[in-house]
């Protein structure tokens, strides 16, 4: 049985981040919403309780029945959690005199108490609360302060309970990983043994013994997540797994072939299908991007569909879906809004009446590289920027046509190996060309030009909810935009984007 640490998510931005910094530690956890868990049993060594945008004193603030976990598992409240802990066990919570967010200094109290021992004295820790505790849980003593928040950190004597007001999980908690593991491995007992090669070997058990013989396809996309997913299943099951590549026209320069010769090199079973005509005559006279985006979506069910069924007995789909989207679909506020309306296999399951396969539904993004690089894929393919799904189809703005996608790729291309030639590449969550709708005025030579506009985007990020641009080189700048101009015909003129996001999304459409 697999040990974990349950976390009960009350909605704050910060849960999925504890949970990566558990799994740092080789501890297995997952994240359930705070009113729907499963049921607590053996396999459960602890429980986290996360912050929350709420605060504990509004009528809605989410509520939480602990009886069958406070003072019979170890747990943590972290600041919301910690307050809630307080609010409903004796203590008192009140607004904060000012809104406590930001560095602050820790001090022990209860230096020997098992959650902060050898933490530094002061601390650096991270605030973010608009209340604060007032009055500390009956039964309670302060093991920590600053200057500011006098109960800091709490433990409920004769209990393995503690609540602490700041988040360790974030990186300006410069010991935060430390009090984790006091939590989770001295405290919880955790082994510490959820490693990528243990996850590998518990994935392909599991998987022979759901699978069977039974057939199963996958749509590879030349991305980490597909291509990790696919390595795994073939470990697993071999020839019975079928994987479909399609190229819609929309791929970056020479990538159908590249990709495709990769996979073979690894062993896969792979069909590749060239429907670049069919996507582009699809979208010849589209502008508006929402109607792209569904007709490249309804394009790759249909193509895909097509080459699957040329398979026999196939009764599976397998699917490169990680952790952050099973999270999201069961968040604490429901589904979220949809922002992206593609989905490269959406729609496939029914159509197709197969069921689902998705070996990576447990991973977080860094850790399917992680589980990668045991199976032994190259770190070209691993260290690979995220891709959008439509393409370059909303990379160019307004109407697609064959000669924007060729110019386009040639500019990407000329991008993209800059910034692997300058050591960017791997600096650079996300990188790429925007063809703008815009023709410019320009002198080539003794000839006047009336060409187009592209924009250079790059940006830093950890999941893309938020990216900032990146500071490149003037240097590397003024080389890329020279190269372009001088080298692909029918642009002159080339800017770089520096919008954050939010407000600007890292596509522009």
């Amino acid at each position: 049985m697999q040990e974990k640490i349950l976390i009960l998510d009350f909605g704050s931005q910060y849960t999925q981040l504890i949970a990566r910094r558990v799994r740092e530690l080789n501890v297995y956890c997952e994240i359930h919403p705070f009113n729907h868990y499963p049921a607590i049993d053996a396999s459960v060594k602890g429980v986290i309780l996360s912050g929350s945008p709420f605060s504990v004193r509004d009528k809605e603030a989410p509520q939480i029945d602990l009886g069958g976990i406070k003072g019979k598992l170890p747990l943590l409240g972290v600041c919301y959690g910690a307050q809630y802990l307080a609010h409903h066990f004796g203590g008192e919570v009140a607004p904060s005199a000012s809104r406590e967010y930001g560095r602050a200094m820790l001090s022990k109290v209860q230096a020997a108490n098992a959650l902060i021992r050898d933490l530094g004295d002061p601390t650096q820790v991270w605030m973010s609360h608009g209340d604060t505790i007032v009055k500390e849980p009956t039964g309670c003593e302060i093991i920590a302060s600053t200057e500011d928040v006098r109960v800091a950190a709490f433990h409920i004597a004769g209990e393995d309970t503690w609540g602490i007001q700041f988040h360790p999980e974030v990186y300006h908690s410069t010991e935060g990983i430390k009090l984790l593991k006091h939590f989770v491995v001295d405290i919880c007992g955790c082994r510490q043994d959820w490693t990528p090669a243990s996850y590998i070997e518990t994935t392909v058990r599991e998987l022979r013994e759901k699978l069977g013989g039974d057939k199963v396809v996958l749509g590879l996309s030349g991305g980490v997540d597909s291509s990790v997913a696919a390595v795994l299943l073939h470990k697993a099951i071999g020839k019975n797994l079928t994987c479909i590549f399609v190229d819609m026209g929309l791929l970056r320069k020479d990538e159908f072939s590249s990709v495709l010769d990769s996979y073979k090199h690894m062993g896969l079973n792979v069909i590749g299908v060239d429907a670049g005509d069919k996507f582009l005559g699809d979208l010849k006279g589209v502008t508006d991007p929402e109607q792209k985006r569904k007709i490249i979506g309804r394009d790759f069910i249909e193509v895909f569909d097509s080459e699957a069924q040329k398979l026999k007995d196939v009764k599976w789909l397998a699917q490169g879906t990680i952790y952050p989207d099973v999270i999201e679909s069961v968040s604490v506020n429901g589904p979220s809004v949809t922002i992206k309306s593609h989905h490269n296999v959406g729609g496939l399951p029914e159509k197709m009446n197969l069921k689902i396969v998705e070996p990576l539904r447990l991973l977080f993004k860094d850790e399917v590289r992680r589980i990668g690089r045991e199976l032994g894929l190259s770190e070209l393919l691993l260290g690979r920027h995220p891709f959008p799904g439509p393409g370059l189809g909303i990379r160019i703005l307004g109407e697609v046509t064959k000669e924007k996608v060729r110019i386009l790729q040639e500019a990407d291309a000329i991008f993209i190996q800059a910034l692997r030639d300058s050591g960017w590449y791997d600096k650079v969550w996300q990188a790429g060309v925007m063809l703008l709708p815009v023709q410019s005025v320009g002198v080539m030579g003794d000839e006047r030009t009336y060409e187009s506009c592209v924009a250079l985007r790059a940006v830093t990020s950890t999941d893309g909810m938020t990216a900032d641009w990146v500071h490149l080189p003037y240097e590397l700048l003024a080389k890329v935009s020279n190269d372009i101009i001088n080298k692909v015909r029918g642009i002159n003129r080339v800017v770089y984007d520096i919008s954050s996001k939010p407000p600007a999304t890292i596509e522009w459409e």
